[in-house]
């Protein structure tokens, strides 16, 4: 295999990548489907409450459909109140965020643009983080998720100067003795919500009931095209456990393989999209049911569970963690939760993942060194070409010998005409003699390749990374180049790249597709990230100026002929 051929295989072969990514991304928004059945239930031991059964999903009434159904419904409740922190601000009541809006990061670049709104309450797509209780016991009074009074008459609170934490309390009381107390906590430079429940039971009978949490949204349709980057990304619900790690359901494929029906312990679920998700982190010693769901056209997925029986006299507790926020790697690092940090999913394949959190390690760690994402992704480009350099100068070393040798090759060519077979051998024992390796191209190209897919959905998904300028007209690395200039530098370097590439033996239909391979790649280009493009242009260029270094120390020479490949002469 020649370096030609190696380079427009693996040319064609990323175009081919590139396309599916595209093509394969949802086409459409998911289409309401009634749950389906469930699993059986587990047995569930709690400290403080006699063992109950975590709740199935075929409970009537199911958690999941009422507080779909309520949300659907909802008007704004006398109890809603607002939070505001350093970094969110909170329209919630006792059971149920509805808004929330993240201050440190504005929808676009232009002044004066509103924060990012992840939950809202808007009535065309809907999306909220409800948690209540519910019994499978219809005789059991439970709180659901509405029935939660706030303590005291404060509606507006806002985490002031010098302060670290807000606590929110709520409080549920029954007619039998049974109070529920809830306090929401909320934290400086936190995204994570802290919900504490205490359930007491100061009657006369045991009282069963469970917790439920979920996340429930109403797909946004999405322009599916490279000019969206919100498009990109992974949309959709994950969830991990401790056995099967890392799982996700796409919103179009939401119920394709089931309802999920699974007991979970130390677990947590999530929806992602691009740049931004909300998940809930349940109690890391307590079991829960997991389950998926479609209700009135929107799509949910809840932990329900643990389940409690609480005896008279005695009281027990669980507590969870909502996250509503951005995909910053060092804050969801900080919440120390197995997992989590593959909601920043630059792949559901797992050494895709390990490579992508590899290199996003490295852009950070030189990112703290020069103040700017774009130099360091320039930054990036050149300690990678350090590292493969050994593979690199074997690259370009067999390239520029058969650059070398290419008058004997053309000799030979003629000599033997349209006799391929002949050709091709006279061409292998002309690399044996010389002890020319056209494999030599073949291993560094292959090496680069997860490498640049990788950082492909680095670059996609680091919110880090989001609105960051790097220095004149790219003021976004994460949007397009809005003048086209990096893409059309990248054709230029493609182009000359092609001209010092050795092209021994190539029929004239495979020249054809490679004076076309720089324009084809400019276009793909032009509608990726400038982020993506940058890492491009620079890593061609150095490769460029090494490729032309290496062709004028082994390869400026060409070799002229000998009597032995020269061409019969014609009677």
């Amino acid at each position: 295999m020649n370096q030609t051929r190696v380079f427009l295989i693996f040319a064609w072969l990323m175009v081919a990548v590139l396309l599916w990514m595209e093509w394969s991304r949802e086409k459409s928004a998911p289409t309401p489907a009634p749950t389906t059945s469930s699993a059986p239930a587990a047995a569930q031991s709690v400290p403080g409450a006699s063992p109950g059964s975590i709740p199935s999903a075929q409970v009537p009434g199911a958690p999941g459909q009422a507080a779909a159904q309520a949300q659907a419904s909802a008007t704004p409740s006398a109890q809603t109140v607002t939070i505001t922190t350093d970094v969110l601000r909170l329209k919630l009541d006792g059971g149920r965020v509805l808004d929330a809006e993240l201050l440190q990061f504005p929808q676009s670049k232009d002044e004066g643009s509103p924060p990012v709104r992840l939950l809202t309450e808007d009535p065309a797509h809907p999306y909220s983080a409800i948690s209540g209780w519910a019994s499978e016991d219809k005789n059991t009074p439970v709180p659901g998720a509405d029935g939660f009074k706030l303590v005291g008459d404060t509606r507006d609170f806002v985490l002031a100067k010098g302060q670290n934490e807000l606590q929110v309390p709520f409080v549920w009381t029954a007619d039998n003795g049974v109070t529920i107390k809830r306090t929401l906590i909320v934290g400086r430079n936190e995204y994570a919500i802290r919900f504490k429940d205490e359930v007491s039971n100061a009657g006369a009978a045991p009282w069963n009931g469970y917790v439920y949490r979920t996340l429930d949204r109403s797909p946004t349709i999405l322009s599916r095209s490279m000019t969206n980057p919100d498009s990109f990304s992974f949309n959709g619900a994950t969830w991990y456990d401790n056995d099967k790690k890392y799982q996700r359901r796409a919103f179009k494929d939401y119920l394709d393989d089931g309802a999920l029906n699974q007991n979970i312990t130390g677990g947590w679920l999530a929806m992602l999209q691009h740049h931004f998700f909300t998940a809930w982190i349940p109690q890391k010693d307590q079991t829960a049911h997991y389950v998926l769901s479609q209700v009135a056209g929107r799509d949910l997925i809840e932990a329900r569970g643990p389940a409690f029986t609480v005896a008279p006299g005695q009281s027990t507790s669980t507590e969870a963690r909502l996250w509503v926020g951005p995909k910053l790697v060092n804050l969801i690092a900080k919440e120390d939760v197995p997992g989590l940090d593959r909601v920043v999913d630059y792949s559901r394949f797992s050494m895709m993942a390990v490579i992508g959190q590899g290199l996003f390690w490295v852009l950070n760690q030189v990112h703290k060194l020069v103040g700017n994402w774009g130099w360091a992704i320039v930054g990036l480009v050149v300690l990678l070409k350090i590292v493969l350099y050994p593979l690199s100068a074997t690259q370009y070393k067999s390239g520029a010998k058969m650059r070398r040798f290419q008058p004997r090759i053309a000799q030979l060519k003629e000599r033997y005409g349209d006799d391929r077979q002949k050709f091709q051998t006279a061409m292998m024992e002309l690399y044996k003699k010389e002890k020319i390796n056209p494999m030599g191209g073949c291993l560094p190209i292959l090496i680069q390749m997860p490498i640049f897919f990788a950082l492909y959905w680095v670059l996609v998904e680091s919110v880090e990374l989001r609105q960051a300028p790097w220095f004149g007209w790219i003021q976004d690395l994460t949007a397009r180049d809005p003048y086209f200039i990096l893409p059309v530098i990248n054709v230029a370097v493609m182009w000359f790249t092609q001209k010092l590439t050795p092209a021994p033996g190539m029929d004239p239909m495979q020249q054809k597709m490679m004076q076309f391979m720089p324009l084809v790649f400019g276009v793909m280009m032009a509608f990726m990230p400038s982020g993506l493009v940058l890492y491009w242009v620079v890593n061609g260029g150095l490769g460029l100026l090494q490729q032309w270094w290496m062709t004028k120390r082994h390869g400026s020479d060409p070799v002229p002929a000998t009597a032995a490949t020269a061409p019969a002469k014609k009677k």
